[in-house]
């Protein structure tokens, strides 16, 4: 017979039956189906290698089938590990026993009402699991609270401290809570003792701010709150990682480096308003050996004049094909295109930002761009945008 790799599976159980909170498991918060943050962390960690959705509903297995995700599979639940009363054991037994040859296998129970859950957890999690002698191990946090326990009404009685000696905050190690994001053991642990943790159980402790899982309408409300703004930061670390590789800005002309504006002398000479700022932003990039280029496609002597004043590397006015252009440009310099930033504002600019390693679009800009863009300035067009690109770049590259 054929020997068996042991694999280690994700298992996310999740009920169309939700009453708090109707379907709430594909719900949106923050831009996607509640359940996808879990799949996504567990399909980000390379240790995971398949990811198992358990589910009564057809609503959520058609939602959860389009998030295409490769290591996921989708299994039906049985009616009765879906109800109000049954707890996550049934339906990972119910998996469990699917296979339950397979008994060296990891199994992971991950909650989708944790999606403050990260892939660097579960990856850090598995690590220490690996080495250590545990039969299984569980996710918590660290609180620093003070418990106290009911005696009967209004009196109670300390649960870890003594209210003579209140500890300082900083001198207190406070204790370990659950904070349900996930459950590691192994398939024949899992079989054998029908709980989800069993042996000697060790911990993985998570921050603090994890330990809120969606269950009721006020925990929506705050998880989704810090939800926002862990992917706020994260984004914008990922926009750090790309500014650092950046080599060539290239930039459109009209409503980037002009307020879009049209005007018009008394001898009917067409004028342009730029911006100062932007000129000394792309400046400093130059002293840092950052190539700086424009595209665009008017075709009007006033952007060559600006342009040589400001000493632009490359210049190249009336193209229609502005990715073939900057092709040219890459090859020229043997740069690749994720080491290139680009600033539009409209639709023909649209092309090259979807190639470019980092684009940006004015705050002015047409909405198809900015919902393009992986940075939207705070600034509009010829109002110094070109010099917020340009410090973004300089900051990430200098601070490196």
């Amino acid at each position: 017979m054929e020997k068996q790799v042991k694999k280690t599976i994700a298992f996310i159980p999740v009920r169309g039956g939700s009453k708090s909170i109707p379907l709430k498991n594909i719900k949106q918060i923050c831009g996607k189906p509640l359940v996808q943050w879990a799949i996504e962390a567990a399909n980000d960690c390379n240790y995971i290698d398949e990811i198992v959705v358990s589910t009564d509903s057809t609503h959520i297995k058609d939602t959860v089938a389009n998030i295409g995700v490769s290591k996921l599979k989708v299994i039906n639940r049985s009616p009765e590990t879906a109800t109000d009363y049954a707890s996550s054991e049934l339906p990972l037994l119910e998996y469990a026993n699917l296979e339950a040859d397979r008994k060296d296998d990891i199994i992971i129970l991950i909650q989708a009402t944790s999606p403050l859950l990260s892939s660097e957890d579960l990856t850090k999690a598995l690590e220490l699991f690996h080495k250590s002698d545990a039969d299984s191990m569980l996710s918590v946090v660290r609180q620093k609270r003070f418990l106290w326990k009911e005696i009967n009404h209004l009196e109670a009685t300390p649960v870890n401290y003594d209210p003579t000696r209140r500890p300082r905050r900083q001198d207190y190690e406070g204790f370990l809570v659950e904070n349900g994001a996930f459950y590691i053991t192994y398939r024949k642990n899992l079989l054998q003792s029908q709980c989800r943790i069993s042996g000697k159980i060790a911990y993985y402790e998570m921050p603090e701010y994890t330990y809120y899982e969606v269950d009721e309408p006020h925990d929506w409300i705050i998880v989704e709150k810090l939800l926002g703004s862990k992917v706020k930061n994260n984004y914008r670390k990922t926009i750090d990682q790309k500014l650092k590789r950046i080599k060539l800005l290239v930039t459109d002309c009209d409503g980037v480096l002009t307020d879009g504006g049209m005007y018009y002398s008394e001898k009917g000479d067409e004028l342009k308003k730029f911006n100062t700022r932007d000129g000394m932003g792309l400046g400093l990039l130059r002293q840092h050996g950052i190539l700086t280029a424009i595209i665009t496609g008017e075709n009007v002597g006033l952007v060559v004049t600006r342009a040589n004043k400001m000493k632009i590397d490359y210049v190249y006015c009336g193209i229609k094909n502005k990715l073939e252009t900057l092709e040219k440009i890459i090859n020229q310099e043997n740069l690749t295109f994720d080491q290139v930033a680009y600033i539009g504002d409209d639709i023909n600019d649209l092309e090259v930002m979807k190639k470019v390693g980092l684009s940006f679009a004015v705050n002015d800009a047409m909405d198809i761009i900015k919902k393009n863009a992986h940075y939207v300035t705070q600034l509009r067009g010829g109002q110094g945008a070109v010099r917020e690109v340009c410090e973004m770049i300089l900051e990430a590259q200098i601070s490196s």
